[in-house]
């Protein structure tokens, strides 16, 4: 059940909550934050995974202390507690307390014993600080916070932040004072409400043509960098979730374009990538927040011996200090859980990236059109709202396409399972008759991702090969495919000359608006998948 509460009926003028379920236990009210000590005196919230808290748990267990949940951050609470206990004041508790932690966090104490202060620290988990004239706050990122201020402050690891009604002050691990440059953020608080839209969900999808048009203005600083990069030999794309799937995209476009050899790996699987990587290999990261844990991880190992490059739609995030180089795409803050227009920001940024690295204009010049092509689906969204009414039966959904097409029907299916909760999986079309044909019947929808192109005509025998097991067929294809219409139950079709490099930035966009429709027929909320959060939802 979804309760609001009225900041200002509440008591008092500081305080600390934290939306999340718990990374150790289950869901429940128990083991939701705060977290208190056994004095109900220190209360935590925490972002953040701990490795070695039941090593802590079972040391303070010991010691007399008690829990009440059976989450990791609880830990926190009391070792504070039992420092306080042996004589340190609550900002020297929580340094001690720090130290002995393991994992990554972004941690916020108050106590009743300090009154009107609020401490925070950081490792590996995003943090951000805002100023206005009345308030001072702490957030996991920007868009939380963007309704009360656009004056931000970037704590680094380990700095102690405390706020109190005198302000914000920042000290280092050995208690001296900095001085914090205080960032103004270009975004307006318009941007990151949800207005008159029924869900954060389709305002972003519908913002899309602004996120292309908005992102292409980033080409002078693309140059710059190519221009910087000089000859590389390499590029080893590195992403998780969606921004893998624009990687992927990355991989067909610079091998094909540029014709220089190409990888793309998963955050959490790069580690046993590492030891290939040298000087001549860029590594680019892709992440929407900046904060991506492990694209964090990969990337302080990247850059010891390789060019790095981030692309990511959060100014001033972890990994636009880390990187040697820097895309911003200018999505504009995305609350939605599931990435619409940053995704295709940043789609719009690797064709930027690859068209420039091989000197293809003309591809260059194309990009410029992709918003109109989008707004053009966008005009399609009634006739896709009803063809979901005949999609939301479905168990199960299969999504091929072929060469550029295949990462749109991996993030076709994803963007389905993730707000829908129907199981759907993407495929490399021709892999069907691997294993995945066997399980084809006239339950099983199968969307057909269909722009003309080189790859039309094989990915059409894979559609005959789904049909002749009397699957259900979508296509997504051209105006004007006979072909296509003819062999499919429905279709949505696509303005023509957008052909096969260009689909991924047009064609995924009906896909969202299908996953949307099917979440809405289903009664799901589409803004709040079940078990999946970003780093803006915490």
């Amino acid at each position: 059940m979804d309760e609001k509460f009225d900041l200002a009926d509440m008591p008092g003028n500081f305080g600390i909550a934290h939306v999340r379920w718990p990374s150790t236990g289950i869901a429940s009210k128990i083991n939701a934050h705060p977290h208190l000590d056994e004095n109900d005196t220190i209360a935590v919230v925490h972002n953040g995974t701990l490795k070695n808290y039941d090593e802590l748990k079972g040391e303070l267990i010991a010691e007399g202390f008690k829990f009440k949940s059976t989450t990791d951050t609880e830990v926190i609470s009391h070792l504070i507690r039992k420092y306080m206990n042996e004589g340190f004041d609550l900002e020297h508790a929580f340094r001690k307390t720090i130290e002995r932690l393991e994992g990554s966090y972004a941690i916020v104490v108050i106590s009743k014993e300090e009154n009107n202060k609020i401490f925070a620290t950081r490792y590996q988990s995003p943090l951000k600080i805002g100023i206005s004239d009345d308030a001072y706050f702490v957030s996991s990122d920007i868009p939380a916070i963007i309704n009360y201020t656009r004056q931000i402050i970037l704590p680094a690891e380990g700095e102690m932040i405390i706020l109190d009604e005198n302000g914000v002050r920042v000290h280092d691990e050995n208690d001296n004072e900095l001085e914090k440059e205080i960032v103004l953020i270009p975004w307006t608080a318009q941007m990151a409400e949800k207005g008159d839209y029924p869900y954060y969900m389709i305002k972003e999808i519908l913002k899309q043509p602004d996120a292309v048009e908005f992102t292409l203005g980033e080409r002078d600083n693309i140059q710059k960098i190519i221009d910087d990069l000089g000859k590389i030999k390499n590029i080893c794309f590195v992403a998780c979730g969606t921004s893998y799937h624009a990687s992927l995209t990355g991989k067909y476009l610079i091998q094909h374009l540029a014709k220089i050899k190409t990888d793309v790996v998963l955050a959490s699987e790069f580690k046993y990538t590492a030891d290939t990587l040298d000087e001549d290999t860029l590594v680019v990261f892709i992440s929407q927040s900046g904060e991506t844990l492990d694209s964090m991880n990969a990337l302080r190992i990247a850059k010891e011996t390789s060019p790095t490059l981030a692309i990511v739609n959060n100014i001033g995030s972890s990994m636009t200090e880390e990187a040697k180089y820097t895309i911003i795409t200018q999505a504009g803050p995305e609350k939605g859980v599931t990435a619409t227009k940053t995704y295709i920001a940043q789609l719009t940024a690797i064709y930027l990236f690859a068209g420039l690295l091989a000197k293809d204009y003309e591809l260059v010049d194309r990009l410029y059109n992709v918003p109109d092509y989008i707004r053009e689906v966008l005009d399609k969204s009634k006739e896709i709202e009803i063809l979901s009414q005949r999609y939301s039966f479905a168990d199960d959904l299969f999504y091929l396409g072929r060469g550029f097409s295949y990462p749109i029907a991996l993030e076709g299916a994803l963007k389905l399972k993730e707000i829908s909760l129907i199981h759907a999986e993407g495929y490399a079309s021709g892999e069907l008759k691997h294993g995945p044909l066997a399980l084809i019947n006239y339950t099983i929808p199968v969307i057909v991702i269909l722009p003309p192109g080189s790859d039309y005509e094989d990915t059409m025998v894979n559609l005959e090969e789904v049909k002749a097991r009397k699957a259900i067929i979508l296509s997504v294809c051209a105006e004007g495919d006979a072909k296509g219409e003819c062999k499919s139950r429905d279709v949505i079709t696509i303005n023509p000359k957008v052909d096969e490099i260009l689909a991924p930035l047009v064609y995924t966009v009906p896909l969202q608006l299908l996953a949307y429709y099917v979440t809405l027929e289903k009664g799901h909320n589409p803004d709040k998948p079940e078990n999946l959060a970003k780093v803006i939802t915490v």
